[in-house]
């Protein structure tokens, strides 16, 4: 009846109670975070060193995996992994205490030292890992007390009904105290202020809506103009950072004659200027949809670093964010004219707080990984040769140019679809070149040209369609883009590292 380690205990006992207990301490840990106002909590300090330390081929595959949804897998894996070694831990603790009690104090100073190296290392949150690790041992003393090993839960002292109902107890106080961390503490409050700071700026804006003729309005394909709520988000930021405008500054320092420091209120006595423009991940795999365009208000970038004097031998811009993330901006993309902007706005609002808020970086023609610097703080007039940034030092490309690319919405790859006339349509984008053609063909037959639509400037996507008399049988359909330099989009395939894909949008479709 009775097996594994733990003796006359059943092994699945020991092993929920040890579960439990983890939970519990991940608990305490948690919201003493919150009620303590760190700015990371232990789990999130966890997740933050073990997305430092992925290898970038790692990292690349997971976001083509999970796309967007990538940060809540980063926490709810850490919060597996504490969970499986707590059940581990409530294995042995009645059979080997003092392993048990070596691998809870692993677990605290794993914790520890990731609080330690991150940004916003306090006492505060190294409190909260040993808290939670000695309330870990805590509840495994009170549901699993060394009273001899020939005593299991619902056959002695314990009775089964009293650990039962300490177990329920646990979980209770476990529930209990997370959520009531989560809604009460300071960082829920601090959320809710810079929301209502950031509601409440009167910012020179104007509500963004779509230019005449840039919509074609195919229907099921997606709309020219992206919302903010679809903006894509791919950062490194598991909580972004909560900054008040008001606090807000950046640096700018380095190979400059004169170092600056400006303020919020500074950018805005610049003036904000709105352009149009499209980014995109560098993870976008072909057909893939981490791009966005958008109506982003700023100032522009080239102005700001003529102002500090740029010294002769400087080829890079060194950003960081609040949060310590770092990239490496080539100068010729941020003073060669084309519109870099320190972006206040999107869509005619104030940046939301995922995307940036108060102020990122918007920078057309080159991807987001060495441009996009959200919540930024810090430029460094440098160069490559005596850096390198976040991304780059896992593989990726120094400098990031975008490739040009086209993509197929409509028809959806594997949609069945009537025969008769039907249109095919989809987006094209070469940021800071343009698009002067879009080319489709069926089956491997002739490039027919499509119809593109209107585009402001060159840094913003281009929708097009195209009529196609459909026949019954399985087809595939390619698209394939020239920029307004004359260079066609290459139909070698290549994968998104080291810097952008490569290769023609392809669907496979049945017509019947």
């Amino acid at each position: 009846m009775w097996s594994g380690d733990d003796g006359p205990v059943r092994s699945r006992t020991t092993s929920a109670a040890g579960a439990l207990a983890a939970l519990a301490g991940l608990a305490v840990g948690e919201g003493l975070a919150a009620v303590l106002d760190l700015r990371e909590s232990p789990v999130l300090s966890v997740g933050q060193s073990v997305i430092d330390v992925t290898p970038g081929p790692v990292a690349h595959a997971i976001i083509d995996a999970v796309g967007t949804r990538d940060k809540p897998l980063a926490v709810a894996s850490v919060v597996l992994g504490i969970v499986l070694l707590g059940a581990l831990v409530g294995r042995w603790w009645t059979s080997r205490r003092a392993a048990a009690c070596l691998l809870v104090a692993g677990l605290v100073a794993a914790g520890v030292a990731s609080v330690l190296t991150r940004p916003a290392a306090s006492p505060a949150a190294v409190f909260a890992c040993v808290a939670g690790g000695v309330t870990v041992m805590a509840v495994l003393e009170l549901l699993l007390p060394q009273r001899g090993r020939a005593e299991p839960p619902g056959d002695g002292d314990p009775s089964r009904r009293t650990f039962l109902v300490r177990v329920g107890l646990v979980a209770i106080a476990t529930v209990v105290v997370g959520g009531a961390g989560q809604v009460l503490g300071a960082r829920h409050r601090r959320r809710r202020e810079i929301e209502e700071v950031r509601a409440g700026l009167a910012l020179p804006t104007r509500p963004a809506s779509a230019p005449a003729g840039t919509d074609l309005g195919v229907r099921g394909q997606g709309p020219w103009l992206t919302a903010n709520r679809d903006f894509y988000r791919i950062d490194t930021a598991l909580s972004p950072p909560l900054i008040d405008p008001a606090d807000w500054s950046l640096r700018i320092h380095g190979m400059v004659d004169r170092e600056m420091t400006l303020t919020y209120q500074d950018l805005l006595d610049r003036g904000l200027t709105d352009a149009w423009i499209t980014i995109a991940c560098v993870s976008n795999e072909v057909g893939g949809d981490l791009i966005g365009n958008t109506s982003w208000g700023g100032v522009p970038i080239k102005g700001l670093l003529e102002e500090a004097g740029v010294q002769d031998g400087a080829d890079a811009l060194l950003s960081t964010s609040e949060d310590g993330w770092t990239c490496g901006t080539p100068l010729e993309a941020l003073t060669d004219g084309r519109a870099a902007l320190l972006a206040l706005t999107m869509n005619g609002e104030p940046l939301p707080v995922p995307h940036g808020f108060p102020v990122r970086q918007v920078v057309p023609g080159v991807y987001g990984y060495v441009s996009a610097t959200k919540w930024v703080t810090d430029w460094e007039v440098t160069r490559f040769a005596d850096f390198q940034a976040f991304w780059t030092r896992r593989g990726w490309g120094e400098r990031g140019p975008v490739k040009i690319q086209s993509r197929i919405d409509v028809p959806g790859s594997g949609d069945t679809i009537d025969a008769g006339p039907l249109t095919v349509a989809g987006v094209a984008w070469a940021q800071h070149v343009g698009i002067a053609a879009v080319e489709v063909r069926v089956d491997g037959g002739p490039w027919r040209r499509a119809t593109l639509a209107a585009a402001p400037n060159d840094d913003t996507w281009v929708q097009w369609m195209l009529d196609w008399d459909a026949d019954e049988g399985r087809h595939s359909l390619e698209v394939r883009a020239t920029g307004k330099d004359g260079v066609p989009q290459t139909a070698r395939r290549a994968g998104v590292l080291p810097d952008g894909a490569t290769g023609y949008d392809q669907v496979d479709v049945v017509v019947g």
